[in-house]
């Protein structure tokens, strides 16, 4: 292990910088010592296998911090946002790989409101989760803790498209990429799924025009994270599949003990449920009829088909939109 280690450390550092004086140790032991120097060797051999373990564990010390600090180096840096104008001349090539198909475009302030006339759309709107929580119990009771992404960079909602109208504000979705799969992982290891949603929003408030502060929000259908023809490792599925994928005599072993649980599992179910979300427009250019800003979302998490309870979500993040008045 300590040769694995010092070959990647010399890889990164060149040379035997990786861990002061081990080169000399391996060197001392490759010498054909003298017969004045026997009787100093031997004296010195309980203190080298001692120590021989702990330049073993340096070296792994030393190797893993070397390989981090190189991963650090070389990790792709987030993508930085661009305005949709500058996201409409980019090629496919230049797009993809670059993680810009992930965020959200921005705005460049201009101007001091956007009024809504009847009959307007609000199209390319776009929802960019900046953190994920999720309500499990801990030791102060219920809460909401930060989780950490399990799936890749495609959890952002894009190109949604629906009706707006003024007095008051009313944004109805009814197209786009209204939906993500996402998994996020709890400190304890355990992975939430959850299909990120805002299909069949109503968004409401009070005006006819966009401007700084405008706040509106409404809810939406969160529908089920698997559909109907999933099978599960059993083969088990709602319309497809096992009725169920234990013997009879197994299910009436116990009584009653633990059937409303093999219940559930064996028969599936589509789960429709319902999130809340909340928006404050924080810019917005009055030129091109942009606005973006801010948003908060509370949504239940997959239910595996009906066998397990939902834990709520809570997402946090940006968005952005385009008015287009008739």
């Amino acid at each position: 292990m300590a040769r694995y280690a010092a070959a990647a450390g010399c890889c990164l550092l060149a040379g035997n910088a990786f861990v002061p004086g081990m080169l000399g140790q391996h060197e001392l032991k490759n010498q054909s010592p003298s017969a004045a120097d026997a009787r100093m060797l031997a004296a010195e051999t309980v203190e080298d296998n001692q120590a021989e373990a702990a330049w073993s564990w340096a070296s792994v010390l030393s190797a893993s911090a070397a390989l981090g600090l190189m991963a650090a180096v070389v990790a792709p840096k987030p993508a930085d946002a661009i305005t949709a104008e500058q996201f409409s001349q980019l090629t496919w090539s230049q797009t993809r790989g670059s993680g810009l198909a992930n965020r959200c475009a921005t705005i460049d302030p201009a101007g001091k409101e956007i009024p809504v006339k009847t009959g307007a759309r609000l199209v390319n709107v776009c929802f960019e989760p900046k953190s994920f929580a999720v309500e499990t119990k801990t030791v102060n009771g219920m809460e909401f803790v930060t989780t950490r992404l399990v799936t890749g960079q495609t959890y952002t909602i894009d190109y949604v498209v629906g009706s707006l109208e003024p007095n008051p504000m009313t944004f109805k979705e009814e197209d786009g990429m209204d939906f993500q799969a996402v998994t996020v992982q709890l400190p304890n290891a355990q992975r939430v799924p959850f299909l990120f949603s805002i299909k069949q929003l109503v968004a409401k408030g009070e005006g006819s025009a966009f401007k700084p502060g405008f706040t509106w929000g409404g809810e939406f259908t969160v529908p089920s994270y698997r559909t109907g023809g999933f099978l599960d490792p059993k083969g088990r599925g709602m319309y497809t599949g096992y009725d169920q994928a234990t013997a009879l005599p197994g299910l009436q072993a116990d009584g009653k003990e633990g059937q409303e649980a093999l219940f559930k599992e064996t028969n599936k179910v589509y789960d429709i449920g319902k999130g809340a979300l909340e928006m404050e427009v924080s810019k917005i250019n009055a030129d091109l009829n942009e606005i973006g800003g801010v948003f908060v979302s509370k949504q239940p998490s997959d239910t595996d088909m009906g066998s397990l309870a939902p834990k709520t979500v809570l997402l946090k993040g940006i968005f952005y939109g385009k008015v287009v008045n008739p």
